[in-house]
């Protein structure tokens, strides 16, 4: 299906790995030129080079650093002028205990995940309502409706941005603009990868039987490929999903249960 964005301009967030590169990936392949970032320069060169070989015909840019810092923020908006795409996306706090987190804690982490695509967001929505065309996809997670112990504070920071754009979301609709929320599950990336060898240790079990415990847990039965990921946000994007805005989708499996 042709999604109608060919020659679009999008800024990608955090995508020089997992769930953000298979975003700017997927825009890429549909012709979406794309500014990239990461904070390890060598990995984000990388991913740079395999967007290049895949999508020959569109422009890659990239900006090294945290997407949470003012300055990295505004070297991507200069990058990309007139942004037709903003997918935000960040890394979250690690597994800790509530109880651990002081307050220069909870604020570096409402920052990561509440405070930083807020700004990215208030940066270019302006411009996409003039130009009538904007899509605003967030990379937030499945803890905002199924809570995660020790992911408490990542939860609370995401939930925070989910309900701060629900009412902005729908005062930019009739420019064309949207704005909806993506909450993966468990994807096979980097992090998850992570988590089993952490499970492995404090169990005493094989990472291969703390991967297949944890793949249980899902009706699925399986952790959702990246690229799978990529194509639902490169959906949102499209011109045929101008009608989707305010919404919250889950893809995970069928972990989280609810008839609605």
């Amino acid at each position: 299906m042709d999604l109608g964005i060919s020659g679009r301009r999008a800024i990608v967030c955090a995508s020089s790995r997992g769930l953000g590169k298979a975003c700017a990936l997927s825009l890429a392949r549909n012709g979406v030129h794309v500014t990239l970032n990461g904070r390890d320069e060598d990995v984000l060169a990388a991913t740079v080079a395999e967007i290049e070989k895949v999508a020959p015909d569109v422009e890659v840019r990239a900006v090294a650093g945290s997407v949470s810092d003012q300055q990295c923020q505004q070297a991507l908006l200069d990058a990309t002028p007139n942004a037709d795409i903003l997918v935000n996306n960040n890394g979250g706090p690690p597994f800790r205990d509530f109880r651990e987190l002081d307050r220069d804690a909870l604020i570096e982490g409402v920052v990561m995940n509440m405070v930083t695509p807020i700004e990215m967001m208030t940066a270019v929505i302006d411009g996409m309502a003039e130009r009538q065309f904007g899509r605003i996809v967030n990379i937030t997670s499945i803890s905002v409706k199924k809570p995660v112990l020790g992911l408490d504070l990542s939860s609370g920071a995401r939930a925070g941005l989910t309900a701060f754009l629900a009412g902005v979301s729908r005062s930019v609709a009739n420019n064309n603009v949207t704005i909806n929320n993506i909450l993966p599950g468990f994807f096979n990336t980097d992090r998850l990868r992570d988590s089993f060898n952490a499970s492995s240790k404090a169990l005493g079990i094989s990472v291969e039987e703390a991967a297949a415990a944890r793949a249980e847990q899902i009706p699925a039965r399986r952790f959702g490929e990246p690229e799978e990921f990529g194509e639902a946000c490169a959906f949102l994007c499209s011109t045929q999903a101008g009608y989707i805005t305010g919404q919250n989708l889950l893809l995970d499996g069928g972990v989280f249960e609810s008839a609605f």
